[in-house]
């Protein structure tokens, strides 16, 4: 018999509606899981143990009066350290917000908690969410499940990491510029960035807020179904969400290739890994063989991707950082009493290389004198890249792109190089751009044993249509691979 941790989404939902486990039964399986594999693979900033069996214990009271909340009463998911959980520390991998105590819920976790899902909050990232690896993050560096010396992917590299080892089977993360897709296609989980304005972003902790979208990573894609149609919806206090039908589980269903119009890219030049660019060769066709149309689309644009983002993301950055300062709340360092040195030492203690680089280019693109000659160009060329996306999707039903160049890469291998650090997003940041919705879906393992992740993109609020695809691409016998157990 299986452990109860190791179960997928599916199996836990039903085993929960069934009565064949407890909650508590299955809460108590995750703790082992955690205190055999946390002190190697480090997804968790902190766990409070008590908190979430207490919860565990209030859910089964509920379903065995027959008082559940919902059908996903009981479900254990994990939360990235940037998203406001109330009476939770939320420190974005920060030591400037190494103490900070969310006075709030996120819009999400308002969700979450109203259908009595167990929440197991702070999970390890990239600090503020800028980095591919989570090698950025203040306080520990979250490890591959596949492979202990390689780096899980970025930002949302622990929310990736815990699905991974099958220690919770759902969890958040948040997408800037791929931060759900690239790890979990490291990780050989799936990750949905919705489309922009879907989900709500009241209570994340903004890194650039014309790109940020929290979304779903899951061990199968039931969980990404549920969890989109949940997270979705209008709110008030996000202006740039979009008053648009949630999907049901109904309208996601596996197609037929038959007459399906798949856009590909042509790989070259983009040093991919060989086996990554081996298996998008044999996918491409398979899809032909089972009489999808394939089009090679023009991804030229794509050489502006990288310089495009950067600009924006860190104009933005500048911008939504400026916050912590050392007075409102978060780190306060005070060496002489002046105002400005106060500023100084905070943010100089508080903040992490990375961030400070990126502060100060954004800085320096919004400042006199560039801001037309950077930031305002950059935004240009963003309006081209939607129009590219637009006149795609009247070529195409679906884009088909690996998530990733290339597998997992090793530990402290990119960070003395940030801009190759960068480029690992090099296929994920003009979805951002573009706000379009795009998943990335497990198919394979290279020889190594490490996984590739394929990303599917659509139009905007194209998403049934998009995970239809995704059952479909997962269906195929070049992808249907059973992975292994990733550590014990």
């Amino acid at each position: 018999m299986k452990e109860l941790y190791s179960l997928t989404y599916s199996e836990i939902k039903k085993g929960l509606k069934n009565k064949e486990f407890s909650s508590l039964n299955l809460v108590e399986s995750i703790f082992k899981r955690i205190d055999t594999v946390e002190n190697k693979i480090q997804s968790f900033l902190s766990i409070n143990k008590d908190k979430i069996k207490e919860s565990a214990i209030l859910s089964d009271e509920r379903r065995n009066s027959g008082k559940v909340l919902s059908e996903f009463d009981g479900i254990p998911i994990g939360i990235k350290d940037n998203i406001c959980v109330s009476g939770e520390i939320t420190s974005c991998g920060s030591k400037i917000l190494e103490n900070f105590i969310s006075p709030y819920d996120a819009t999400v976790i308002s969700k979450l908690k109203s259908l009595g899902f167990i929440l197991f909050p702070r999970l390890n990232m990239d600090e503020f969410a800028m980095g591919s690896s989570t090698e950025n993050s203040a306080f520990q560096v979250t490890k591959n499940p596949f492979d202990t010396n390689r780096i899980p992917g970025g930002s949302s590299g622990g929310s990736a990491a815990v699905v991974a080892s099958k220690v919770l089977p759902i969890s958040l993360g948040s997408d800037t510029g791929g931060s759900i897709r690239q790890p979990a296609s490291l990780c050989g989980i799936w990750g949905l960035k919705p489309t922009y304005g879907r989900v709500s972003r009241y209570g994340l902790v903004a890194y650039a807020s014309s790109l940020d979208q929290i979304g779903p990573i899951s061990n199968d894609l039931e969980g990404i179904v549920d969890l989109l149609s949940i997270l979705s919806g209008v709110d008030s206090n996000d202006q740039t969400t979009k008053d648009v039908p949630k999907i049901t589980s109904s309208e996601v269903q596996q197609l037929d290739w038959k007459g399906k119009r798949v856009g590909v890219m042509n790989p070259s030049g983009l040093n991919f890994s060989e086996e990554v660019g081996t298996r998008y060769s044999e996918i491409i066709e398979s899809l032909r063989s089972f009489g999808a149309e394939i089009k090679e689309l023009d991804f030229s644009i794509l050489k502006y991707a990288i310089p495009v983002y950067y600009l924006i993301a860190t104009a933005e950055c500048s911008s939504n950082l400026s916050r912590f300062d050392g007075i409102r709340y978060g780190l306060r360092k005070d060496s002489s009493g002046k105002l400005d040195d106060l500023y100084l030492d905070s943010r100089t203690s508080g903040f992490g290389k990375e961030v400070k680089r990126r502060i100060l280019l954004g800085t320096f693109s919004l400042s006199s004198g560039y801001y037309d000659a950077y930031y305002g160009k950059a935004q240009k060329a963003r309006v081209l890249i939607q129009k590219q996306y637009e006149s795609f999707f009247k070529e195409v039903d679906v884009i088909l792109q690996p998530t990733s160049p290339t597998t997992a890469f090793k530990l402290g291998e990119k960070t003395k190089d940030p801009i190759q650090m960068y480029l690992a997003d090099i296929l994920t940041t003009t979805v951002n751009l573009s706000g379009v919705p795009a998943i990335s879906c497990p198919a394979g393992l290279s020889k190594e044993g490490l996984p590739i992740g394929m990303q599917l993109t659509s139009a905007n609020f194209k998403e049934a249509e998009l995970l239809s695809f995704a059952i479909s691409l997962s269906k195929l016998p070049v992808t249907k691979t059973e992975l292994p157990e990733t550590i014990n």
